[in-house]
């Protein structure tokens, strides 16, 4: 199994950035405008694209310091993997650790996945810093995938 791991530092408290990811109105405003669902332990988000979408849902969250999904629907390369935000302060920063855990095998679709999951969380970093985030569908295109 592969995973997909990236780190950026958020100059905004793990409240605040926690808020971000588990509420409909902060992933609608970095990740995608169509979102809906529960971010609670237990509920099921659904995140909807141009191309199609993902249905995640929520393991663990612990105010401030972890979410962690399961994909339950989406393209097969996603079914059963896991994406984690880990949340910790150090100087003046959040820190969050991004893991897409559990990749099959480092397909093509993965590549494309991971520089998306880059601009995105690009775009977390400007909605909690900012108040306006860049959700699909106004992300950054970076292929004819999208």
């Amino acid at each position: 199994m592969v995973d997909i791991l990236h780190r950026i530092g958020v100059t905004s408290s793990p409240g605040d950035v926690y808020t971000a990811l588990t509420t409909v109105d902060g992933l609608a405003g970095w990740w995608t405008e169509e979102t809906d669902g529960d971010g609670n332990a237990g509920g099921v988000l659904r995140f909807r694209f141009e191309p199609g979408g993902f249905d995640m849902k929520v393991l663990d969250a612990q105010p401030a310091e972890l979410v962690l999904w399961e994909v339950v629907d989406g393209p097969d390369e996603w079914m059963g993997t896991r994406v984690r935000f880990e949340l910790k302060q150090e100087d003046g920063f959040t820190i969050v650790l991004f893991r897409h855990e559990g990749w099959k095998e480092p397909v093509e679709f993965m590549y494309h996945c991971s520089t998306k999951w880059a601009t995105f969380l690009m775009s977390l970093k400007k909605l909690v810093e900012t108040g306006t985030g860049e959700p699909a569908p106004h992300d950054v295109k970076i292929s004819n995938w999208h």
